[in-house]
């Protein structure tokens, strides 16, 4: 079984910028930052540098889309999307930082919607949204399922 490419410490940086885009980013934000970059199997001084980013604001810049499948793209945004919500409001600057994080990616708008509302479903579940329950690995699976789910409807109508 091929191994799949990991998301990289810029995504996790760019998570982080996103998180500090109403000026604090919270204790809550940034340990979910850091849990999904755990979960993710980064390297310790990659994990190091992300702890740093949470503790500085800093701007989103260029996030390196080159080893991101759609499915990387559109987990990495939905976090985002996630984040955002966690405080209970969303700020401009969130949204602001959220649509450059979508734009960095090369997320088209559907898509964006699409990925926001999975985030809200998983976050939904009885094991509730804060970052200590929300269940990551369940956004990434539910996102694969449905981009499979999509593609398979494309290829059902293109036989037709």
């Amino acid at each position: 079984m091929e191994e799949k490419p990991r998301l990289g410490r810029d995504v996790f940086i760019a998570l982080a910028a996103v998180g500090w885009a109403d000026g604090q980013l919270d204790a809550e934000e940034a340990d979910a930052i850091v849990r999904t970059a755990i979960e993710e199997g980064l390297e310790l001084d990659d994990i190091a540098e992300i702890e740093e980013a949470t503790k500085e604001p800093l701007d989103i810049g260029v996030v390196d889309r080159k080893q991101l499948s759609k499915e990387d793209r559109l987990f990495v945004y939905a976090v985002a999307s996630w984040m955002t919500r966690l405080d209970g409001v969303v700020h401009e600057g969130e949204t602001q930082a959220l649509a450059k994080l979508g734009d960095a990616l090369k997320i088209p708008e559907r898509p964006r919607f699409h990925a926001d509302a999975l985030a809200q479903e998983v976050a939904a579940l009885p094991e509730g949204d804060r970052p200590s329950r929300y269940d990551l690995p369940a956004l990434r699976a539910l996102i694969g399922a449905r981009l499979k789910e999509a593609q398979e409807r494309r290829d059902g109508t293109e036989e037709e």
